[in-house]
């Protein structure tokens, strides 16, 4: 039993490192590329602006 309990104990510790390693990756990912993001939110935000100007 007490083999049992260890191995449920060692999986979540896997299962906490792999959620921080996916946490980190869109960390740097979104670090890497904030600013083609903001490049494309604010070519979005003024074609919207001047397509409701037309109407």
């Amino acid at each position: 039993m007490g083999e049992l309990q260890a191995f449920w104990r060692e999986e979540d510790a896997v299962a906490v490192v792999e959620i921080i390693l996916i946490v980190v990756v869109l960390i740097a990912l979104v670090a890497i590329f904030s600013g083609r993001l903001k490049d494309l939110v604010s070519q979005i935000l003024d074609k919207i602006t001047q397509n409701s100007m037309a109407i």
